[in-house]
């Protein structure tokens, strides 16, 4: 990790003005999976929306509530995803403040039909913990524009990272959750995470005109199109490894990661696993490789 990713390294619990209308305050939850910690957003000036909550924290909480100052009052309590990182302090900020918790629906929403397939036969989330009682009090959808006084944010549906993500435009400036991180790559990991539908997401995100992002970990992302373009290549040459060792012999994610992500430490190659099987199951899908029996975190994959 370079010296500039390093750099970001805010003080937790304090909120940092941004931009005009626009707050961060970093929550208290560093690990090898949110980097600093979750970052909790705070939209405008009397009516605020706050973007967010983040793990359900005592002390995170009181920072979001202190906050809040003079006149203002939050509006809006809106969830990128069902992350045990992102949502669950929803419903805490919810009841002290009388607030409306809106997100695309449960943990299940937006899942595809091959990810709900796999999670039906067993297969668990990996990675950093779903929140499974998440339940929003109102369900956005692909389009919808959310508003309080003096800003808007538009919503857009950015399934990939998680089924039920989404993403928020506001004018060139995307609040694009865990989709688009600065210090990492995201994590796809099924059957919460599907790969042909995060690329999807990266092509509907590229389309458009953004100045910066900001995302759910690290420093803004001042190169919006350069940073999803390489998202984009990083994956498209992660499949072109797989590929190349698929062409020795068959094999499973898990032997494949130990031999692609030969620098990572042991307690992240259950992750690295969870990306690969992301990956083979794409391929799959693109009549690219078989698999042997079912699909299946631990089934055999080879070339077609």
């Amino acid at each position: 990790m370079d010296a500039h990713i390093l750099a970001f390294n805010p003080e937790p619990g304090k909120a940092e003005q941004l931009a005009p209308n626009l707050r961060r305050i970093l929550a208290p939850n560093p690990s090898p999976m949110t980097f600093r910690g979750t970052n909790t957003y705070l939209i405008g000036d009397t009516e605020l929306a706050v973007i967010d909550p983040g793990p359900d924290h005592p002390d995170h909480l009181k920072a979001i509530l202190a906050a809040v100052t003079g006149e203002q009052t939050i509006t809006h309590i809106i969830v990128t995803h069902a992350h045990l990182d992102h949502s669950p302090l929803a419903r805490a900020l919810s009841e002290e403040t009388g607030a409306p918790v809106y997100a695309y629906g449960d943990p299940d929403a937006g899942r595809s039909a091959v990810m709900q397939a796999l999670a039906s036969s067993g297969l668990a989330g990996g990675g950093e913990g779903v929140d499974v009682d998440f339940m929003p009090d109102r369900v956005v959808c692909e389009g919808e524009v959310l508003r309080g006084r003096g800003w808007a944010l538009e919503v857009i549906h950015t399934p990939g990272h998680f089924g039920n993500h989404i993403s928020l435009a506001m004018e060139d400036v995307c609040f694009c959750g865990d989709h688009v991180m600065g210090w990492a790559s995201s994590l796809v990991s099924p059957p919460d995470g599907d790969l042909t539908d995060f690329m999807a997401s990266c092509e509907k995100l590229s389309a458009r005109q953004w100045r910066v992002f900001h995302a759910g970990h690290g420093a803004p992302i001042e190169n919006p199109s350069e940073r999803l373009a390489w998202l984009m290549a990083h994956r498209k040459g992660r499949e072109a490894e797989i590929l190349a060792a698929l062409a020795n012999a068959p094999t499973t994610a898990e032997a494949l990661a130990a031999a692609i992500y030969k620098e990572t430490p042991a307690a992240l190659l259950p992750a690295a696993t969870r990306n690969v099987f992301a990956h083979l199951v794409d391929l799959n899908g693109k009549k690219r490789v078989s698999v042997r029996g079912r699909l299946a975190a631990d089934a055999i994959f080879e070339l077609l």
